[in-house]
């Protein structure tokens, strides 16, 4: 499972060097590249009940290698997409090669949520995104490395134009990609994994008063929570999204587009450290005092980089991704608590709220082509601010219902 969570990592920080070398390739402006986001995050929205549906009917095995085997045809029709230069090609295969991604991950957030006690769920799955943070985190130095290297041996070769470059210097590297999800696949073939249902024996009385006649739409901590995955999801992705761009700016950072994609791995790498000390600090910390902090700090840098130059603007950009670690784990644990038998529909539930990721990018490029890119990122700080509250609200009904436990006992 944890070789699942490192390829969807990787496959999703990757497209933060796709996105301006697209850019680049086609002339593009910042709401127009910003459909690569739309198109590979409207696929979670799209895809999630339909990926639950096939999971059930085929069952977990079958169901990750058909999700590997659709990533490697989405990275696979970018090769033709650059020999032809046509956009609407690379957006196509970024939502087949999404809709793959879709379905692995509908399945591995609750596996690893429900694999234990309830009240270590939030750090057992911070421990599982630190290795999809791992991948988020050696993306950006793949893409540097064959990516913008590819695309200046390209320029220098005879007959291929600069645009023409940018476009074919993505076949190589997603080539690989596909190879290597193939035989993950073929991997997974002579794996066995369990079947996990939700613990309904073992329930609480508020749990037990959940039947499956339940309706999901009646649970106001997960509608909630959806919505704070939403805009956790939008604002970490839209923060990557323009991290190249940004700190390529003459008075941000002036750094090379190569230069400037090495750094995105320390934004993703900041998740990754975030998370194991996450996973640590959530065992003896309340979840929601974390999240309540690590929004708050957020929306401070967030200030910071608006407000400045220089490397103070560099640093506070990328020092976000340390403080976005706990948040997708924490949100997703405190949004499903208690739903028993109305978990795994929970779960489907904020599986789609990460559509957020299509979302808020495509809104910020709205917002960065009308007033800047620097003052863009007031998108994300409004995301924060929301999930700030969240937390507070989720802390004060849980210490509500427990006063209640208490009593009833």
């Amino acid at each position: 499972m944890t070789s699942l969570f490192f390829i969807w990592g990787f496959i999703t920080a990757l497209n933060d060097i796709l996105i301006p070398q697209l850019k680049a390739a086609f002339s593009l402006n910042y709401t127009q590249a910003m459909l690569v986001q739309f198109c590979f995050f409207g696929a979670y929205f799209l895809v999630s009940p339909l990926a639950g549906k096939l999971i059930e009917r085929i069952g977990y095995i079958k169901g990750i290698m058909v999700g590997l085997a659709t990533i490697a045809l989405g990275c696979l029709l970018f090769y033709p997409a650059a020999e032809i230069s046509v956009y609407a090609l690379f957006l196509f295969g970024l939502f087949i090669l999404a809709s793959g991604v879709t379905i692995l991950q509908v399945s591995a957030n609750p596996y690893v949520a429900i694999l234990g006690k309830e009240e270590t769920a939030a750090s057992r799955l911070s421990l599982a995104q630190a290795i999809n943070s791992l991948g988020h985190t050696l993306a950006p130095l793949f893409g540097a490395a064959l990516i913008f290297s590819a695309t200046a041996d390209l320029s220098a070769s005879a007959g291929v134009a600069g645009a023409t470059a940018d476009a074919k210097s993505v076949q190589l590297p997603y080539l690989i990609l596909a190879g290597v999800t193939l035989l993950t696949a073929a991997g997974f073939y002579f794996l066995k994994l369990p079947l996990l249902t939700p613990p309904v024996a073992a329930a609480s009385p508020t749990q037990q008063q959940l039947t499956a006649e339940s309706s999901i739409w009646q649970q106001k901590g997960l509608l909630l929570g959806v919505l704070a995955i939403f805009l956790y999801v939008g604002a970490e992705v839209s923060i990557g999204s323009f991290l190249v761009n940004y700190l390529a700016l003459e008075h941000i950072g002036g750094l090379s587009e190569k230069q400037a994609s090495t750094m995105v791995a320390y934004y993703w790498g900041g998740a990754m450290i975030g998370r194991f000390i996450g996973a640590l600090l959530t065992r003896y910390i309340s979840a929601s005092y974390v999240l309540l902090s690590n929004a708050l700090i957020a929306i401070l840098l967030l200030f910071v980089t608006m407000n400045s130059t220089g490397m103070v603007a560099v640093w506070s950009v990328i020092a976000i991704g340390f403080f976005n670690s706990i948040m997708f784990p924490t949100i997703f644990t405190m949004a499903i608590r208690g739903l028993g038998p109305l978990t795994s529909r929970g779960s489907g539930l904020l599986c789609q709220a990460i559509v957020g990721g299509a979302i808020l990018p495509l809104l910020q490029g709205l917002v960065a082509d009308s007033v800047g890119v620097q003052l863009s990122f007031i998108v994300p700080v409004l995301a924060y601010g929301y999930i700030a509250g969240y937390a507070w609200y989720s802390n004060r009904q849980h210490r509500t219902l427990t006063s209640l436990s208490q009593v009833s006992l």
